[in-house]
């Protein structure tokens, strides 16, 4: 007589198993993204801040020209 009461499994063993393999195609998917699309959130806004901070200094310090005079540079 073969029965399987000595054979005890528990389900949370296979679920773990499972989550960790999910956990892990998941982690190698978000690597293979960083490659491939190149720069990290942080160093998007950090580039953002850096131009708009530039265009704020070079806007300050630009040149007014009236509209109905001609500009001498050609």
């Amino acid at each position: 007589m073969d029965s399987d009461d000595g054979n005890i499994v528990k389900i949370s063993t296979f679920r773990k198993k499972a989550r960790d393999t999910a956990k892990s195609e998941k982690a190698a998917q978000a690597a293979a993204n960083r490659v491939r699309f190149g720069r990290t959130g942080a160093e998007k806004k950090r580039d953002k801040l850096e131009r708009d901070r530039t265009e704020r200094r070079l806007d300050g310090t630009r040149r007014e020209t009236h509209p109905d005079k001609p500009d001498k540079s050609g």
